[in-house]
């Protein structure tokens, strides 16, 4: 999570979606943390559509999730 977020805040999405990808359990502090990566990065509905798939993947949001995703709008 912590690498996720570091790459986001250098701008690195591949880097992001990559270490994302190679997480064995992606949980709610996953999921905000690549949400927060992209809306960040000016990818409001790439983030959403991750929001999207952290729902239907069954995963809870919280609050951090919340607050990640409508920054990204």
């Amino acid at each position: 999570n912590a690498l996720v977020s570091m790459y986001g805040k250098c701008g690195s999405m591949e880097d992001v979606q990559r270490t994302f990808d190679t997480l064995s359990c992606k949980d709610a502090v996953s999921w905000s943390a690549i949400i927060a990566a992209y809306g960040q990065n000016g990818k409001g509905k790439e983030a959403f559509r991750l929001f999207q798939q952290m729902l239907l993947e069954g995963v809870i949001p919280n609050g951090v999730t919340f607050v990640s995703i409508l920054s990204a709008c």
